[in-house]
């Protein structure tokens, strides 16, 4: 079994670099250009998880990330929370093309439907971003998600602000930890736990929310991007995620799509301690309003998600990502396909079921 200790941005210092300086003179677009052909270093969250933009045009941006094993949930697939992850880097980037030399961005709501569920055998998830409209200060993004055989996973929607960067930014800072000889996180042999069929048929959606909230039940997720369980009860659920610099994008601030990702695995805790065993479901969409930037500490962010509605097919499920202080960082809302009476014999796509379940009962 695993402990939560053992989470990568736990147990070693980050790799990668934040940038300074010398992107002042560059444009949005030269810098990511820079960015693609490896003229600006890694950020720390791309070396975490292989995200890395593949390609770049005025007005639109291409990502890819390796489907690794170390995004599994317990139940051997991927939380729909990972797409979220991918989509921010291409929406971003999109915006961030439009952008005159000393400027920056930052995402201000990131929107996603879901349609299907990756799994290890995606291969690559790849999101496609274009710029829908964009003003001085203000971008609205578009993307597409897709796996590698290039199946459609999701679309995506955000607004990005931007800002002039501080005329003395410092030099670029270089994260040095591990030994050279060590591969990249997500390169490496997966660990953390997953659990069979039987398991999550035999045992009530509250039993397994508790285990994970004890730290007895950790995935490998959890260990890849420092999330540890805390309390659970009927339909709420709080997690925390280590405010660690391998979160950081390339301007030295958590990357969106890390604090995305917690806010699904809360609300996907707090809905999954509804449901009798055996009961499958996904998230179908997910919404994050981002209210200020969380910067690397050696404190958590907490994640308190609650459900607001639960009906026989569609679960309502709200949450909010503290920072110290008590500080409201963002605000989530999640909404659940529920499918009762089916069990978990294979992953939920919300595209594939969605109708069909809307068809058989009422929400």
């Amino acid at each position: 079994m695993a402990d939560v200790a053992d989470a990568i941005p736990l147990r070693e210092p980050a790799r990668g670099a934040l940038w300074g300086s010398e992107i002042s003179r560059l444009s949005g677009l030269d810098m990511l250009r820079a960015f693609v052909e490896h003229r600006l270093p890694d950020p720390p969250v791309a070396r975490l998880a292989g995200l890395r933009p593949s390609e770049v045009g005025l007005g639109s941006a291409s990502a890819s990330m390796p489907a690794s094993p170390w995004w599994q949930s317990g139940a051997g697939v991927f939380l729909a929370g990972t797409l979220a992850f991918l989509a921010d880097m291409p929406l971003g980037a999109a915006v961030l093309t439009s952008a005159p030399a000393g400027w920056g961005m930052t995402t201000s709501e990131l929107s996603i439907n879901f349609l299907r569920t990756p799994t290890i055998r995606s291969g690559t998830l790849i999101g496609r971003g274009r710029l829908i409209h964009a003003t001085r200060t203000l971008g609205l993004s578009e993307a597409t998600i897709a796996d590698g055989h290039g199946r459609l996973l999701g679309h995506a929607t955000s607004r990005c602000m931007l800002f002039e960067l501080p005329s003395d930014m410092p030099p670029a800072y270089r994260h040095t930890g591990g030994s050279p000889d060590t591969p990249d996180p997500y390169l490496r042999a997966v660990e953390g736990d997953v659990r069979g069929r039987e398991f999550w048929n035999s045992l009530s959606g509250r039993e397994i929310m508790n285990q994970i909230a004890a730290g007895e039940f950790v995935p490998p997720c959890y260990l890849l991007m420092g999330l540890r369980g805390g309390e659970t009860g009927d339909g709420v659920a709080i997690l925390a995620m280590a405010k660690s610099p391998w979160l950081c994008n390339a301007f030295g601030v958590i990357y969106g799509g890390a604090i995305a990702y917690l806010a699904d695995a809360a609300m996907i805790v707090a809905t999954g301690s509804t449901v009798p065993a055996g009961t499958a479901f996904n998230t179908i969409d997910l919404k994050v309003n981002f209210l200020r930037p969380v910067l690397p500490e050696r404190d958590e962010l907490h994640a308190q998600a609650a459900v607001v509605h639960r009906g026989r097919t569609i679960s309502l499920v709200n949450c909010d990502i503290i920072d110290a202080g008590g500080k409201l960082a963002a605000r989530a809302t999640s909404s659940f396909l529920m499918l009762p009476g089916r069990f978990w014999e294979h992953p939920v796509h919300v595209g594939d079921e969605l109708q069909q379940a809307a068809n058989t009962s009422p929400s």
